[in-house]
């Protein structure tokens, strides 16, 4: 696995789209929720759909025992994946309750994770910076469910961010075809030392970005049918209750097409490869005084008709 535009790292862990019109060789379009999750003993990690934002999985390899067993394989397989779990959709077999299972990051080892850094009008000026003019590219890890860092940093912080996953292989991508390589989008939490990235290790900012447990995904991977427009959606972060990040995905300075169509350029996208689109104002290291994690705090991510993710400092 490897991260975009440095030496190759090892991603130990980590936790198309499907355009409105026709583009080809468009994955055709479907209101989807999928999901990964772990049965214990019947059959460690599965792929499923959900029936609807909280409710039943249907397994789609109970389902059909041709399917995969993670995302990544199943976004691989392309229409063929879709097309079952349309028909599991539309059958209502094999469902699974939630309480008998356990839900996973919806993508795990994927090939890249993309981010990008400045990426909200209204982030950019509670920094006094300026809008950038490209986007700015780095890369991320881990998304697990707890976050276990805090004997490395004194400054850990929370980013909630819109989420997109590939979908389908492709390079030289043009923006007027860009959706059509989305699988679909989640929600992330863009977790962050900024000792590390900010003051310490040459001011870059792949180690505050890349400790273990950084980069929660979830909760699952929404086609872009389910969503009304996934450019105009609002987005917070909660710490302990409090709304700590309120937003909009409108702020967004460059969206889902610009992204793919820029860094496509440089790198062939696979399907299960992550993208991070940049996170609202009101992170802890901005306040005055700056205000960070500590152990036992709980954060919640959450983007209005995606869903949201629940991370406990640990």
């Amino acid at each position: 696995m490897r991260f975009l535009g440095i030496s190759q790292l090892s991603l130990r862990r980590l936790n198309a789209v499907f355009s409105a019109g026709i583009v080809r060789g468009t994955t055709s379009s479907a209101a989807m929720r999928l999901v990964q999750f772990h049965r214990g003993g019947e059959g460690g990690v599965r792929v499923g759909v959900e029936q609807a934002e909280g409710q039943g999985v249907i397994d789609l390899k109970a389902f059909d025992p041709s399917m995969p067993s993670t995302m990544r394989q199943f976004l691989e397989m392309g229409q063929k994946g879709m097309d079952c779990a349309k028909r599991a959709l539309s059958s209502g077999q094999h469902v699974v309750e939630r309480s008998d299972i356990r839900l996973l990051s919806p993508v795990t080892g994927p090939e890249k994770v993309v981010c990008v850094g400045m990426n909200y009008k209204d982030h950019c000026l509670e920094q006094n910076a300026p809008i950038p003019e490209e986007p700015i590219i780095f890369s991320n890890d881990s998304p697990y469910y707890r976050i276990t860092t805090l004997y490395e940093t004194d400054s850990l912080d929370w980013e909630v961010e819109l989420a997109f996953v590939i979908g389908r292989k492709g390079k030289h991508i043009k923006e007027e075809e860009a959706l059509s390589y989305v699988a679909g989008f989640t929600v992330a939490n863009d977790v962050s030392a900024h000792d590390w990235q900010m003051k310490r290790n040459g001011k870059q900012w792949l180690l505050g970005k890349t400790f273990d447990t950084f980069g929660p995904l979830g909760p699952a991977l929404v086609t872009t049918a389910a969503l009304k427009d996934v450019h105009n959606l609002g987005i917070r972060c909660l710490v302990n209750g409090a709304a700590d990040q309120d937003s909009s995905t409108n702020q967004m300075i460059f969206r889902t097409e610009k992204l793919i169509a820029w860094v496509s350029q440089f790198v062939t996208l696979c399907p299960g490869d992550v993208f991070l689109t940049g996170t609202p104002p009101a992170v802890g290291v901005f306040r005055n005084p700056p205000v960070y994690l500590k152990r036992g705090d709980v954060v919640e991510c959450q983007i209005d008709e995606i869903g949201s993710i629940r991370n406990t400092v640990v």
